[in-house]
């Protein structure tokens, strides 16, 4: 071969060298990219966040589907990430309906590693659906049995009991002059004043939502309950799609009550609020839930995630920043808030009201005509 046919081969291997490595470049970029997008952290946690990635498997990162305050779940991942060197990347949901619905729809190809925070009743749906990892933490030996699933798809780590939520100055320069005492019942929110001032949470996207009405469904029977949400439905001005939406509202003046969860009402009057937190009696609690989602990347972190979340430093840290009652025994009640022997529990079936929630959810739907 001549000396310029020798420097003519020379030159297209060359070239070809240079192709491939651009391409290879090109698609490794592509791909760093995809993986170190949307840090979640400071992402705005609404609905219309950006959904997070989901880091390859092995990483060092858990990716959370979280229907919990915005400045709860922030503290966990902080708290998380210095505990385990695991960053949190997470989406927060308004509710835990929203997140399970989320699940549902990811199936195929699921987004994140667990999900955590609102009612177990939730859970129990994904479970049988085959959408959560059977999984029980060692930890759960320290914790009382009505909190854990025997079936090991959930796990109960917190309790919230729900309450009325009351704007003290617009109910004393409104209500109060008409004669009208402060409620003690859930009954007292049938009174015809609070016809526009009363809001509360949907059933079908909120845990609470659906735990108040399943609630009355148990405290007064089937027909006398679907009676009861007939007759509040005239006074509530709107549903919302998380249960502590109403409290934001009522603190701000623009209802005089409200329902949500008790220690989401006395976290906002600490605030400064002009509001009070008012538990009736034959009120409903909440297990709040975590499970592991199946088929996520990140299934052994998710796993370590829900064994942190169950030991007693944690279940100190979520009492002392959400108000929330710890379900392990060794675990101090929340300050300000009333203490669980206190409060006068209606009789209320879990495994019933997670087998009837599509039925009751269906048929609330079609009582507010939405």
């Amino acid at each position: 071969m001549s000396r310029r046919g020798s420097n003519k081969a020379v030159s297209l291997a060359t070239a070809a060298m240079l192709v491939c490595t651009i391409l290879l470049t090109a698609c490794g970029s592509s791909k760093g990219n995809q993986a170190a997008s949307s840090n979640a952290g400071a992402a705005p946690a609404s609905t219309t966040s950006t959904q997070p990635s989901s880091p390859p498997k092995g990483s060092g990162k858990l990716v959370v589907y979280a229907a919990l305050n915005e400045d709860d779940i922030v503290q966990i991942q902080k708290k998380f990430k210095e505990d385990t060197g695991i960053e949190i990347e997470y989406l927060r949901l308004s509710g835990a309906g929203e997140a399970s619905t989320r699940i549902q729809a990811e199936k195929a190809s699921p987004k994140a590693d667990v999900f955590v925070g609102g009612s177990v009743e939730f859970y129990e749906p994904l479970a049988q659906q085959g959408l959560l990892e059977k999984y029980t933490s060692p930890n759960a030996k320290d914790i009382d049995s009505q909190f854990n699933d025997p079936k090991g798809y959930w796990q109960g780590w917190y309790m919230g009991v729900l309450g009325i939520v009351l704007n003290t100055e617009r109910f004393k320069k409104e209500l109060e002059p008409k004669g009208i005492k402060e409620p003690k019942t859930w009954d007292d929110l049938l009174d015809p004043a609070y016809k526009g001032m009363f809001i509360t949470s949907n059933p079908a996207t909120a845990g609470g939502g659906y735990i108040f009405a399943a609630d009355q469904l148990f405290r007064l029977g089937e027909q006398k309950g679907w009676e009861y949400l007939q007759k509040l439905n005239t006074n509530v001005h709107h549903y919302t799609p998380a249960a502590g939406d109403g409290i934001n509202l009522t603190a701000t003046g623009e209802f005089v009550a409200g329902m949500s969860w008790a220690h989401d009402i006395v976290k906002s009057a600490k605030q400064g609020y002009p509001i009070k937190v008012i538990v009736p009696e034959q009120t409903a609690f909440e297990i709040g839930g975590v499970g592991v989602i199946k088929g996520g990347a990140n299934t052994e972190n998710a796993k370590k995630f829900e064994d942190w979340l169950l030991t007693k430093p944690v279940g100190e840290m979520n009492t002392k920043m959400s108000n929330r009652y710890s379900v392990r025994k060794d675990v101090a009640p929340p300050d300000g808030m009333i203490k669980i022997e206190d409060v006068k529990l209606v009789n209320y079936d879990r495994d019933k009201a997670a087998q009837m929630k599509p039925d009751v959810v269906k048929k609330f739907t079609d009582m507010i005509g939405k």
